[in-house]
């Protein structure tokens, strides 16, 4: 009997071996690391609406003023965009508020570099300087407003966003441009396919920031995403767009997860727990 019970499941080794490959980690942030922090967009932040992410005006997004600009160094060409970080004001007793309070951000825009001056005065966001042009309502809530810039710590954190991923489809019949906000987990994104009810998987380029293309022609089809974060954890939405969607529609699908650990049937879009507690639905 005993025989018989290991022969079974040395026969199951490479089914369960192929299970766990399909199944996706978990992020779970990064060290401490040290930067500057200044601030821009008023004492509103409606200055920092737009950005070079895409995501347009970020309070109807959920972004509201928790943003950041990022410096070339953290920026990575705009894949970073999404990101969430902590940041404490750090090692400036005289401007950081006591306590070094901590402020939770998402990268949503890019801080250029200014070579016209010295890196240590006035061109803070040049190579290979890692620096946050905070949203000015979050640098006040870390320094006082007359110190201008603040040495910081900061370190990657999974975002924690309400709801699902958002697709909004842009664009024409032969071009469709999809951009992605309110993504959890690591928040940025590294790869995107789409898929037509009468189609394939196909993947998509990268326009610019969080907006995403295709070519195909997907009008009068039901539409899928595939959505793979920089912690190469993906999170397919099945059918999030009925046959009759129209362009300039946003369609909500399903969100990273944290603490739950899923098998996705690839077929049909159902997915099956295989261990661990579920996370609450479409959040973190």
């Amino acid at each position: 009997m005993a025989s018989l019970i290991l022969l079974s499941l040395a026969a199951l080794l490479p089914f369960l071996t192929l299970v766990h490959a399909r199944i996706p980690g978990v992020f779970t942030g990064g060290p401490w690391q040290t930067a500057h922090a200044t601030f821009y967009g008023g004492s509103d932040a409606s200055g920092t609406m737009g950005g070079a992410c895409g995501y347009g005006n970020l309070y109807s997004q959920g972004y509201g003023v928790n943003t950041a600009a990022l410096s070339t160094a953290l920026f990575n060409n705009g894949l970073s965009c999404g990101a969430c970080f902590e940041i404490k004001c750090a090692n400036d007793p005289k401007w950081c508020h006591s306590g070094s309070p901590s402020i939770f951000i998402t990268a949503t825009n890019f801080c250029p570099p200014n070579y016209a001056l010295p890196s240590d005065n006035g061109g803070w966001c040049n190579p290979p300087r890692p620096h946050f042009d905070l949203a000015m309502p979050m640098f006040l809530k870390i320094a006082e407003y007359r110190a201008g810039i603040v040495p910081v710590s900061f370190r990657r954190l999974p975002c924690r966003k309400i709801g699902g991923i958002r697709f909004t489809v842009n664009g024409f019949r032969y071009f469709n441009l999809v951009l992605i906000t309110n993504v959890a987990g690591a928040g940025d994104i590294v790869k995107v396919s789409i898929k037509g009810s009468k189609t394939g998987w196909m993947s998509m380029s990268r326009n610019w920031g969080q907006n995403w293309q295709s070519n195909a022609v997907l009008v009068g089809q039901s539409l899928s995403f595939r959505v793979t974060g920089s912690d190469r954890r993906t999170s397919t939405s099945w059918n999030v767009a009925p046959a009759n969607w129209q362009f300039g529609q946003t369609f909500s699908g399903r969100n990273f997860r944290r603490g739950a650990v899923f098998l996705v049937e690839e077929r049909t879009g159902k997915r099956q727990s295989v261990g661990a507690e579920v996370a609450a639905k479409n959040n973190v």
